[in-house]
């Protein structure tokens, strides 16, 4: 048996800045000489002068073709096929955290290097080796890992500011669960998304993430509302994108995420965004972990505040809903599932207890803290 490592994943180069989209094909051609960009029509819409004006700029061709909405396993064959056909050596996922991921994936098959430009930083995606592939429905399939990070990850500031502000919040929503995630990994000396036992590092930056978020987040998304790009909404752009993404694939993802993966299996839960159910992931694990009663409270408050779901009513759940929680806790402690790097074994059973716990729960709080009742959520796709 090997002797056990520790290891970091980033990055080759990370870019952030209001603008600097402007400078893309100055990095991209530093690269490869043949990109292709994969964009939906809305995204090219508001993206494709800028990105088009940069590559002209760096000498490189503009060749786009288009995105569905989930990364599958069809849409990434898909795509090799077209870099293939245009002889393409580096591939541009350009929008959101699936668009992204289809890059990533079609790029590790097609043997091309890979860029990641979120047009939102709704999700940690962009810096990571790794794409999560779901079937046509939104339902959760697998993780799919490569041996590298994105060569380039390149993210304008202002087009975040200009993206509704769902997408923001759904990026804190996700971000937060890594500091979560992290400490339970620690502990269980378990193994991370990188491949080995965690680093300081890793760790220290998934900490570093959630301490940035809970400063910032709520005057940046105040900035965000107005299109404003300011030094919160800088830093928080960089907790969900960078810290996050370093952290939860160097430091380790725990129940959180398994819960996430859960939740795609109830179709009540395919119109919300990942990190919307992310946080529903993160309050449950911190019900699993017996954890403070203060730090329970005021992450629901704080959750609650920036405007994602603590209840299972805003996801279209409810505790009677018995069928499909069962199915949830089933999906997130499957065998593989990261779930299982909490420091303690975690069945079924004990999933679907802490799930419906949280709506009495976080209805309490909300009530004691003087926060609105929830409601359910309207999907934002």
């Amino acid at each position: 048996m090997s002797t056990p490592i520790r290891t970091v994943m980033s990055p080759g180069r990370y870019v952030q800045g209001k603008g600097a989209i402007d400078r893309l094909g100055e990095f991209v051609s530093q690269i490869g000489s043949a990109p292709l960009i994969i964009a939906d029509d809305v995204v090219w819409g508001f993206a494709g002068e800028q990105v088009s004006a940069s590559f002209a700029a760096a000498g490189l061709r503009v060749e786009r073709v288009g995105f569905g909405r989930f990364a599958t396993k069809s849409a990434v064959d898909a795509l090799v096929e077209t870099i293939r056909s245009t002889a393409s050596d580096v591939v541009l996922g350009v929008g959101g955290g699936s668009t992204i991921d289809v890059a990533k994936a079609a790029g590790f098959l097609a043997g091309i290097r890979w860029v990641s430009v979120p047009t939102v930083a709704s999700t940690d995606a962009p810096t990571s080796a790794l794409s999560v592939i779901y079937t046509d429905e939104g339902e959760f399939v697998e993780y799919r890992f490569f041996p590298r990070n994105p060569d380039l990850v390149l993210i304008d500031t202002q087009m975040v500011a200009n993206a509704p502000v769902e997408f923001l919040i759904a990026g804190v929503g996700d971000a937060l669960a890594t500091w979560l995630e992290a400490r339970a990994t620690a502990a269980a000396h378990a193994t991370t998304m990188a491949g080995g036992l965690p680093t300081q590092t890793g760790t220290a930056l998934a900490r570093l993430s959630w301490d940035v978020i809970w400063e910032n987040a709520l005057p940046a998304l105040d900035a965000a509302r107005d299109n404003l790009v300011t030094p919160a909404l800088e830093k928080l752009v960089e907790a969900n994108t960078l810290l996050s993404g370093l952290g939860f694939e160097s430091g380790g993802l725990a129940a959180a995420h398994a819960i996430h993966n859960g939740l795609t299996a109830a179709p009540q839960t395919h119109g919300l965004t990942h990190g919307q159910k992310v946080n529903i992931g993160s309050l449950t694990q911190l019900v699993l972990e017996g954890a403070p009663q203060a730090e329970v409270e005021d992450f629901i408050e704080f959750t609650t505040r920036v405007g994602l779901p603590t209840t299972l009513t805003e996801i279209g759940l409810g505790i009677d809903d018995e069928e499909e929680l069962r199915a949830v806790a089933a999906a997130a402690t499957l065998p593989g599932e990261t779930i299982h790097n909490m420091p303690f074994v975690v069945t079924a059973d004990d999933v679907l207890d802490a799930l419906k716990s949280i709506e009495r729960l976080s209805r309490s709080v909300r009530v004691a803290r003087g926060l609105p009742a929830p409601v359910k959520y309207v999907s934002t796709h």
